[in-house]
């Protein structure tokens, strides 16, 4: 994967697809996690975190 500016949902899904197939689930979660944050639709953002399941990585403030 080149190295790109993030700044659309698919990209960072996209980035996550590529981290899940190359053995980088944990990776692959926190990408798909900020694909479904920059997602307005509730139900595409479940959708991409189905893809990618497991608890939440991010740490909260």
């Amino acid at each position: 994967m080149s190295l790109s500016s993030f700044n659309r949902p698919n990209d960072f899904l996209e980035a996550a697809r590529e981290m899940a197939d190359t053995g980088r689930p944990t990776l692959a979660r926190l990408l798909a996690e900020e694909a479904a944050d920059h997602t307005p639709d509730p139900a595409q953002k479940a959708s991409i975190l189905a893809e990618f399941p497991g608890r939440s990585l991010k740490q909260e403030d």
